[in-house]
């Protein structure tokens, strides 16, 4: 897979060079190329926003230097492209799961007010954001995507298991995580993780994903 991030602040994503994630990109397994928007800019001042028509408060970053980016990246739209906005479509595992499949993803992140609209009506496929709160930029929450993303990718997590049996990939939260000592400050590890008997474990850990699903996320059970 190929991810391309068109963004203001590239330094942001030196993050991606740390963790799991930093060994993949290492590997090859798959690969982030950075552009930084003001590179394309054609005023003499690599300025890349201006006032809002019809006044308010903030700057919004200025079409030209975002829709030159994209074609110098993405001439013939190979990439599913992205725009990281609270406007869109809320990101869930399922989603994540469907854009882990795509070859390539284009992903534009805005900044201050957001980008002209009509960058999202010519160059977007998809507004994406990650949760109903604010942040200072899409870049961080490009950093979430990425990162949901590429453990999907074959060979970044040590062990498929890994994925198959962590939170919300049946749609129920994942149950309890023990290690040692067996006990700590007075609490001890549940004697059935104890045992040896794995279809008894397995059929507790069911148990515990189920109750814990229906206490803290009761949505999730009703898809």
């Amino acid at each position: 897979m190929q991810i391309d991030v068109l963004t203001l602040f590239p330094n942001i994503y030196n993050a991606l060079n740390e963790s799991i994630v930093g060994k993949a990109l290492d590997k090859g397994l798959f690969t982030v190329r950075v552009h930084n928007i003001r590179d394309f800019s054609k005023d003499k001042h690599k300025k890349c926003d201006d006032e809002p028509f019809g006044g308010g408060a903030g700057m919004v970053m200025t079409p030209q230097p975002i829709h030159d980016a994209i074609m110098a990246v993405d001439e013939n739209h190979e990439s599913f492209r992205i725009y990281l906005s609270p406007k869109g479509q809320k990101l869930d595992q399922k989603l994540v799961k469907k854009l882990s499949k795509k070859n390539k993803l284009l992903l534009l992140n805005g900044a201050f007010e957001g980008v002209d609209e009509r960058i999202i009506e010519l160059d977007i496929d998809m507004e994406l954001s990650i949760g109903d709160y604010i942040i200072t930029s899409g870049d961080f929450a490009s950093l979430v995507l990425i990162n949901s993303i590429s453990r999907l990718v074959d060979g970044v997590l040590g062990s498929p298991l890994s994925v198959e049996e962590e939170s919300f990939s049946s749609n129920l939260l994942e149950y309890p995580q023990y290690t040692r000592p067996q006990n700590f400050n007075g609490l001890e590890v549940p004697s059935i993780l104890l045992s040896g008997n794995h279809y008894e474990i397995a059929k507790w850990r069911k148990n515990m994903s189920q109750e814990i699903t229906k206490k803290r996320r009761p949505d999730l059970l009703e898809d």
